[in-house]
């Protein structure tokens, strides 16, 4: 095999492996330009003031979908009962459990928390049917016993997932948003509390990275979108994309899905990173691998929503930022076809071209450890986060190519029609709250 030249660093390999090459070569390039851009966004979205805001304006829903949540449901109850709202309402969906969840609420009884049983036929239809009953319980129980005290744009619906634990000052930078009348979502900045562990503390990263680069740099667009645990919806802007029985279609990644209709309806979304909501993260490689996997296969699904991005209410590039991210699959599986082939050419081919171009060589190492290195500068200031940061590139970036198999395995799922999932058990919770009982 020839060497290669700095124009041509792949001359003389066969022309699929080429085009494949040059198509991964252009995708990394423009994800490193992708996060550059979404980093200085963020910067500014930091540096911008917020409105002046009083949570005590708004009425808020927190919904906790529960199926067998009785390892989780006590702390999460309780952390909620201790979120500072002013007007609250705690609405637990008990979605047909047959441990026992149903005992643990019943000691909960009171007058800020409602449970909404779900039995079969109707129950374990999956998080967004579970939800659309707790849309419409809201607006035939809640907002009835309100007795017209608030419209539906002063209602806020939080979603927080049973083993969630939402930041008690919450409700009160959500407000800061939601006095702007075209936000219709807000998410927190997800963080994982069991991040003992590689796996774990990669899942912590991972969350902080998507949350403080790529959702704030969109919050200057108006276009972050939600991400299910600790997610805040005008109730307005739900029942603007409600469609046959609610705001929330059967999705595996129903999050994603509703954050991008209420984008392209011309609604705004905004990453609030004082507010936080902790979660248990999956400590087994093969717990987490088919939690990823229902992760893809809902993303696979999300890229025919591509053609509506035209109709958002924001500048080009942000329309331009979105195709990007509702494609990201597509890509993502490309990238890792482009390693899977580096691999087998370097085991049973002659690999020569990289010698007269090892400059080339250190610029494709920057293009792919680029984008993970400067998410990870956003963690910390000054040396010792730079140095973090330098020290966490390799096993993060590690754990980013450990997840590529789950994109194919999501494709072939969705191909073949399968949607069915069993839901990711949970871990004993070491450090609970003390709960809070009404008489």
């Amino acid at each position: 095999m020839t060497s290669a030249a700095w124009y041509d660093p792949y001359a003389g390999l066969p022309t699929d492996v080429d085009i494949l090459f040059w198509c991964v070569l252009a995708v990394t390039a423009t994800s490193l330009l992708s996060v550059v851009i979404l980093r200085v966004n963020a910067s500014r979205v930091r540096r911008r003031s917020m409105p002046d805001a009083d949570e005590a304006d708004f009425l808020w829903v927190f919904m906790v979908p529960a199926l067998n949540e009785e390892v989780t449901i006590a702390d999460s109850v309780a952390r909620l009962r201790a979120v500072q709202a002013t007007h609250k309402v705690i609405l637990v969906i008990d979605d047909g459990s047959d441990d026992g969840t149903p005992a643990v609420l019943e000691r909960f009884a009171g007058s800020d928390l409602s449970v909404l049983r779900r039995d079969l036929p109707d129950a374990r239809r999956g998080k967004a049917a579970a939800l659309n009953a707790a849309w419409r319980h809201t607006h035939d129980v809640v907002l009835d016993q309100a007795a017209g005290a608030w419209t539906t744009d002063r209602v806020v619906v939080v979603v927080v997932d049973a083993d969630g634990r939402l930041s008690q000052d919450a409700p009160r930078h959500f407000a800061r948003h939601f006095v702007q009348e075209r936000v219709a979502g807000v998410q927190s900045l997800v963080r994982i509390y069991n991040r003992r562990g590689w796996l774990t503390w990669a899942q912590d990263v991972e969350f902080a990275v998507f949350g403080g680069v790529y959702q704030l740099g969109r919050t200057a667009w108006g276009t972050a979108n939600m991400g299910g645990n600790g997610q805040a919806n005008r109730l307005a802007a739900l029942d603007e994309v409600a469609v046959d029985d609610g705001p929330w279609r059967h999705r595996l990644t129903e999050d994603q899905d509703i954050g991008v209709r209420l984008l392209q309806a011309g609604w705004r979304g905004a990453q609030e990173m004082d507010a936080t909501v902790e979660q248990q993260g999956v400590s087994s490689l093969r717990r987490l691998y088919r939690q990823r996997t229902r992760w893809a296969q809902g993303a696979w699904e999300s890229v025919g929503l591509i053609g509506g991005t035209r109709r958002a209410n924001v500048p080009v590039v942000a329309r331009l930022d979105m195709a990007y991210y509702l494609i990201m699959p597509i890509l993502q599986l490309l990238t890792g076809s482009a390693l899977v082939a580096a691999v087998l050419l370097a085991a049973f081919d002659d690999l020569s071209f990289w010698r007269g171009a090892w400059p080339i060589l250190a610029f494709y190492l920057l293009l792919s450890f680029g984008p993970g290195l400067l998410g990870l500068l956003t963690r910390g200031r000054g040396m010792r986060g730079a140095l973090s940061a330098v020290l966490c590139v390799l096993p993060y970036t590690v754990y980013s190519w450990l997840v590529f198999p789950v994109l194919l395995r999501g494709l072939l799922r969705m191909l073949l029609g399968r949607s069915t999932w069993a839901k990711t058990a949970r871990e004993p919770i070491e450090h609970q709250i003390q709960a809070t009982v009404e008489e």
